[in-house]
C-alpha cells in the first residue's frame, strides 16, 4: 500500500459514508515549529483536528513546561480532536536538556514534566503506566557531524498502554518513546513486549520507535499498518514513527504520512476498514 502525503490538507476518510478507524502517531517536539521557534497552542490544536485521528500517539509531550507555556499539551489535543479519553504519562520530571530526574508517576499538576500520551475517541476499559529499561550509564555515539563519538546520556522512557473498546472489540493500544541510542532501543522494546504479553492481542504499537521499519518487524514480529518516510520533516529520509499491530485487527485501507506545521517529525496515520452495520 503506497501512503499518501498529506501536507497543510485533511486526509479525507476512505467514504463519507463509512466510519473507518483511524490510529495515528505524531512526535511533536513539544508543540514548537522548528521554523520560527515557537510553541503556538493553537496552530497545535489545529494539526491535531486536522489529523482527524480516533486513537491518537503524541510523544515528547509537555506539561506544564515554561518553554511551551505551562501548557497541558495533552489536554489540549485531548479538546482539539474530541477526545474524552486521554492520559498523559510523565518520562522525566524537570526540564529536558537542563535539569531532570526520572518520573515517578506521582507527580502533582504544576510540576514541570515530559512524557508521551495516548488519546482516544473510544472508550478505554483500563491504563496502565511501563516504564522502560533505564541506559545504566553514559555512552560514546557516533554522529555524522562529528569524527570522534560524543558522549551521551539518554532521558528516561517510558510508555502507556490502554485497553481501548473499538468498534471492532477490545484492542490493547501501546504507544511509546524509545531511545535514540541504538541497540538499546531494542532491550526497550523487547522489554515492552514482554510485559504486555500474548494475552494483549490484538495489539496495536504506535510511536517514535528510533529504529527503521526492517529493524522494527523483525525484533517485534507485527506487522506493519502504515509506511512512509517521517524523519526529519523538512526533507524525510527515514521512517522512525510507526504502527505495528499483532493479532487480528480489520484490514488498513489507507495509510498516509502528513507534514504538518510543527515539530521535526512527520506524523504517520492509518485508516482501518469500518464495522458493517
Amino acid at each position: 500500500m503506497r501512503p499518501a502525503v498529506a501536507c497543510g490538507v485533511a486526509v479525507a476518510r476512505v467514504a463519507a459514508t463509512m466510519a473507518a478507524m483511524r490510529l495515528a502517531t505524531f512526535n511533536i517536539l513539544h508543540g514548537r515549529s522548528p521554523e520560527d521557534g515557537r510553541v503556538d497552542l493553537a496552530r497545535f490544536a489545529a494539526a491535531v483536528r486536522e489529523l482527524d485521528a480516533d486513537v491518537l500517539a503524541l510523544q515528547e509531550v509537555d506539561r506544564d513546561q515554561p518553554r511551551s507555556g505551562g501548557a497541558d499539551l495533552t489536554a489540549v489535543a485531548a479538546g482539539a480532536m474530541g477526545a474524552p479519553e486521554h492520559r498523559f504519562v510523565a518520562a522525566l520530571a524537570g526540564t529536558p536538556g537542563a535539569t531532570w530526574s526520572a518520573a515517578t508517576g506521582e507527580e502533582q499538576p504544576g510540576s514541570a514534566t515530559y512524557g508521551v500520551a495516548l488519546l482516544s475517541r473510544h472508550p478505554v476499559r483500563s491504563w496502565q503506566r511501563l516504564p522502560l529499561p533505564a541506559l545504566p550509564t553514559p555512552v560514546p555515539l557516533r554522529v555524522p557531524s562529528r569524527t570522534t563519538p560524543i558522549i551521551v546520556r539518554d532521558e528516561p522512557r517510558v510508555a502507556v498502554a490502554a485497553v481501548v473498546a473499538t468498534p471492532h472489540g477490545d484492542v490493547t493500544v501501546a504507544a511509546t518513546h524509545l531511545s535514540f541510542v541504538p541497540g538499546w532501543n531494542a532491550v526497550q522494546l523487547r522489554w515492552l513486549l514482554r510485559k504486555l504479553g500474548r494475552r494483549a492481542d490484538p495489539l496495536v504499537l504506535l510511536g517514535d520507535l528510533n529504529m527503521g521499519p526492517a529493524q522494527a518487524q523483525r525484533l517485534t514480529g507485527m506487522r506493519p499498518l502504515a509506511a512512509g518516510l517521517t524523519f526529519p520533516a523538512d526533507a524525510p529520509a527515514r521512517q522512525l514513527d510507526h504502527i505495528l499491530v499483532r493479532g487480528a485487527v480489520p484490514p488498513a485501507v489507507r495509510d498516509a504520512v502528513h507534514c504538518l506545521p510543527l515539530s521535526d517529525h512527520r506524523a504517520l496515520s492509518v485508516d482501518l476498514e469500518a464495522v458493517s452495520p
